[in-house]
């Protein structure tokens, strides 16, 4: 035995060498017997081995876990056996229905049943939000009668005490409030300020980490920097630190909440320093700025002006000013942490990178071999010189900025990437180089040979930002693949975000062969310039991510002139803000199209599970919005309950009420994308969860899931409910 496995010939060892010689005579078989009756011991006893481990919840197969969870009374939401059955596309959603952590508590959470921190442990257990529970009672006001001479109730304002009026209307509010006649559960119109009332704030947005990166100068005249490399505002979001005890109410420091100017500067010293919420250097110096030269401000305006020897951030708006005397001379560096939704576009979160056996590994950046991509890149072309190293991966190692004019020629049987290492998110900035020719990151491909059997050369982009400018693809290229990273919509962005060049193109396909692949990244229209007549349409597939033309009227994805692009969209769980006007739709489901679509061949492909505003020309749709909302209301017209002459009136108020709301469309802002709709478009999705980018979020079942279990746990008499704190 090797383990708890057998080896195949364990059983053949067994045998007296008489009968091992004899089947070795006789070619074998029996032999082959025994590894055949090995491998099913190994089988048997694997299924042992895992029958064992299915008696704990921390190793138990997904199937178990329900019924362990029944062991001990666990409330299962629904459809966590069609979860399982769907394949492992669907296991995420499975372990929102029934998290391990969460059936593990259970036993441990009734005793505790009743207290406020265990509400709070029960947001990260079930949902993995960070979370802050609050008694409404105690912060109501109330009348105090003048007979009785003692304190009857009931608070006073103090208009003076800046700090505690600086908390509202946040979930650390500590301040008096009259009563509130809704309820906390109500679905249209939520409460909060009622005797049997508790709030659960939770934080869906995530703490995002930049780590010495290099900060954006506004005005070198006036040392005015931005924490954002692409010069927007950007608000500091606290890094959370763990409670102290499990009987600790959450607090500003343990929830990744936006870092307030007066929280700042009463308590500098539990946001700012390495390690921390975020961190400054400028010049080359190894060490921080000090502490002590750290001067928190408003620099709404930019009209205050630090003293020598001072630097002013403003944490709201993510902005550094540097004394004129006192301005760096060979820049500044910062590390902070950024709020966002998901693990979408560029950014240091960690992903997983496989690298081709027989590729070779340039890497790029400080202590590296190559401090710049050409460099690494003209290496590689050295080393290719015949067709000897087709495989190439340029590899960045920190999240700083490469100011390159960038072109990547490739020949056939080439296979390209330029990525970044897990955990860094380098910046592309590509600057007006040249008067006469495009600017943009540039991937060409040289002509194949009639006698040339080698593939079409294959290019990847993984865990980039390219600002600036956008991508060119130009010749025979086999393969485009964008993962996990971010051509910013609209080039650049302005101080408020809004995009520096909003219709200017983030890909554009120019007379290429390329089949596009973009997955969990971010970028801004499409642009598809080729011959229709002699050129076939361009595979384009989008999955889990944002094609934003920054304006539902400009176009996402086209030819010139708005003219229909010669490509056939393949587009899953995505939102697409603009137009979309293509040769044809393949497959699109579980997406947001927030602007019309134009298909050329409408007998290709079809929609399911979308929403698509109306007047739009698609192929056959299934289950898409407003489609759905409209045949609601024509049945309810067959059956009587309506009037048909207000079925016209009917369907344009419900294609507004169902139209998708965003928290914001800008990007750049910690809202992006985030859905703030009609229930049809937040739990529109085939297995129920919201359309669009965010979709395997689940945010839809974390919240259910969090209701029961508040339900379940809350105090004996109160009505609690979820309040989104972001």
């Amino acid at each position: 035995m090797t383990g708890s496995r057998m080896d195949a010939d364990r059983l053949y060892e067994l045998l007296p060498v008489y009968h091992r010689r004899r089947d070795a005579e006789m070619g074998g078989p029996l032999r082959a017997l025994l590894a055949v009756i090995a491998e099913q011991v190994n089988l048997v006893q694997s299924d042992v081995d895992q029958l064992y481990e299915n008696w704990f919840v921390e190793t138990c197969q997904d199937w178990v876990v329900p019924y362990l969870g029944d062991l001990v009374g666990y409330r299962l939401l629904a459809g966590y056996t069609e979860a399982l059955a769907a394949g492992e596309a669907a296991r995420e959603l499975a372990a929102r229905l029934a998290p391990r952590r969460d059936v593990a508590d259970t036993v441990a959470n009734r005793r505790r049943k009743g207290t406020l921190p265990l509400l709070e442990e029960l947001a990260m257990s079930v949902a993995e939000w960070p979370a802050r529970a609050v008694e409404f009672a105690p912060l109501l006001s109330g009348n105090r009668p003048v007979r009785l001479g003692t304190n009857a109730g009931g608070k006073l304002v103090d208009l003076r005490d800046g700090a505690r009026l600086d908390l509202l209307p946040s979930p650390f509010d500590e301040l008096a409030h009259t009563v509130e006649a809704p309820r906390i559960t109500a679905e249209r119109r939520q409460g909060r300020y009622a005797p049997p009332e508790v709030g659960l704030f939770v934080w869906r947005l995530k703490p995002y980490p930049i780590t010495h990166a290099p900060a954006y100068c506004i005005d070198r005249a006036r040392s005015l920097y931005t924490f954002s490399i692409l010069g927007n505002d950007v608000p500091l979001v606290a890094k959370p630190v763990p409670e102290p005890t499990p009987v600790h109410i959450a607090v500003e420091e343990n929830v990744p909440a936006f870092i307030r100017r007066r929280a700042l500067r009463d308590r500098l010293a539990d946001f700012y320093g390495p390690g921390k919420s975020f961190t400054i250097w400028r010049d080359d110096q190894p060490d921080p700025v000090p502490l002590a030269d750290i001067v928190v401000a408003d620099l709404s305006r930019w009209a205050y002006r630090p003293k020598r020897g001072q630097v002013l951030v403003d944490p709201v708006l993510g902005r550094i000013a540097f004394s004129s005397r006192g301005a760096p001379q060979r820049g500044v560096w910062v590390s902070y942490h950024y709020a966002f939704s998901d693990d979408i576009g560029g950014g240091e979160y960690r992903t997983s990178v496989v690298t081709p056996p027989a590729a070779k590994v340039y890497r790029v950046g400080p202590d590296e071999e190559f401090e710049r991509i050409t460099d690494a890149y003209e290496r590689w072309k050295a080393d290719n010189e015949d067709g000897a190293q087709p495989e190439a991966v340029v590899e960045i190692t920190h999240s700083g900025a490469y100011q390159e004019q960038l072109e990547f020629v490739l020949d056939p049987g080439d296979r390209f990437e330029l990525r970044a290492v897990p955990g860094a998110r380098p910046v592309l900035r590509l600057l007006d180089w040249y008067s006469n020719r495009p600017d943009s990151l540039q991937i060409k491909a040289n002509p194949c040979e009639d006698d040339d059997n080698r593939p079409p050369p294959r290019v990847v982009l993984d865990g980039l930002l390219i600002t600036g400018r956008g991508v060119t693809v130009t010749g025979p290229v086999g393969a485009v693949v964008i993962r996990h990273s971010t051509l910013v919509p609209g080039w650049s962005l302005e101080p408020q975000c809004q995009p520096a060049h909003p219709e200017e193109p983030s890909l554009v396909l120019e007379n290429t062969t390329a089949c596009i692949e973009i997955r969990r990244s971010i970028l801004g229209s499409i642009l598809v310039i080729t011959d229709e007549v002699r050129a076939d349409p361009l595979p384009i597939h989008i999955a889990d991510s944002v094609l934003d033309a920054t304006g539902t009227e400009l176009e996402a994805l086209s030819a010139p002139d708005c003219r229909h692009a010669s490509a056939i969209l393949h587009i899953h769980r995505s939102t697409v803000i603009g137009e979309v006007h293509t040769h044809a739709i393949r497959i699109a489901e579980n997406s947001i199209f927030d602007g019309r679509v134009n298909t050329a061949r409408r007998g290709i492909g079809c929609m399911r599970f979308c929403y698509v505003p109306p007047g739009s020309r698609t192929p056959r749709r299934y289950h898409c919005e407003p489609d759905q909302t409209w045949a609601k209301l024509r049945e309810a017209a067959e059956r009587g309950e309506i009037d048909p002459a207000d079925l016209p009136a009917l369907r344009d108020v419900e294609a507004q009420r169902v139209r998708p709301q965003f928290t914001s469309r800008r990007y750049g802002t910690p809202g992006y994308i985030q859905l703030a709709a009609a229930a049809e478009i937040t739990r529109g999705a085939e297995d129920g969860s919201e359309l669009g980018a965010l979709h395997d979020l689940f945010q839809p079942q974390r919240a259910d899931n969090l209701r029961a279990r508040l339900a379940e746990f809350v105090p004996a008499g109160f009505d609690a409910g979820l309040v989104y704190a972001t």
